[in-house]
């Protein structure tokens, strides 16, 4: 069971959120979540195109929500504003999407899903857990870094260069592969 918290949002109003393992019926409402946190990327012109990209379709997250790799964010009133979907492999824990709603962005709430998978991969005796990212995207690459992720230089381990590969070929360049060892 996750345990709530409460986060100011700069306006004097308090906001209670609780971090939890996913709900299979909520993975229909995590796309309009992806499509909210993805109008960040309108305040940078090249890649404003994100905005509106293609998003993970809803039933791509029930097998991992099956496999206990995807967490939420929870308001008061029941309803998931951010998720973190991750795949387990060998011996770490993969990111591969994490989201916040742009109305509960900057109150900590991307930290706390981190934190949960983070938990997570611990228990299951994983000894790290990977992501790919944009490198200078000030809510990402510096983001992870003040999460304690560090940037992997080339060669790349295959499973992340593969990664990086299916990336770059959709358009998305300046990624990094980066690493928190647990």
């Amino acid at each position: 069971m996750g345990r709530p918290g409460g986060y100011g949002r700069g306006d004097g109003a308090c906001v209670t959120v609780t971090i939890r393992p996913a709900v299979i019926d909520h993975a229909v409402l995590y796309p309009a979540i992806e499509r909210s946190a993805g109008q960040a990327f309108l305040a940078i012109p090249d890649l404003a195109w994100i905005a509106s990209h293609t998003i993970t379709p809803a039933e791509d997250y029930d097998p991992l929500i099956a496999a206990g790799t995807v967490w939420e964010a929870v308001a008061a009133d029941g309803s998931p504003v951010g998720f973190l979907m991750a795949e387990a492999f060998v011996d770490h824990l993969h990111i591969q999407e994490l989201s916040v709603a742009a109305t509960h962005q900057k109150l900590g709430i991307g930290r706390r899903l981190m934190q949960a998978a983070a938990d997570h991969a611990r228990t299951a005796g994983l000894t790290a857990l990977t992501l790919t990212t944009f490198r200078s995207v000030p809510w990402n690459g510096p983001f992870y870094a003040s999460l304690g992720y560090q940037m992997l230089d080339a060669p790349l381990p295959y499973d992340l260069q593969a990664h990086i590969d299916d990336e770059n070929a959709r358009g998305l360049n300046d990624r990094c592969a980066m690493r928190l060892v647990l």
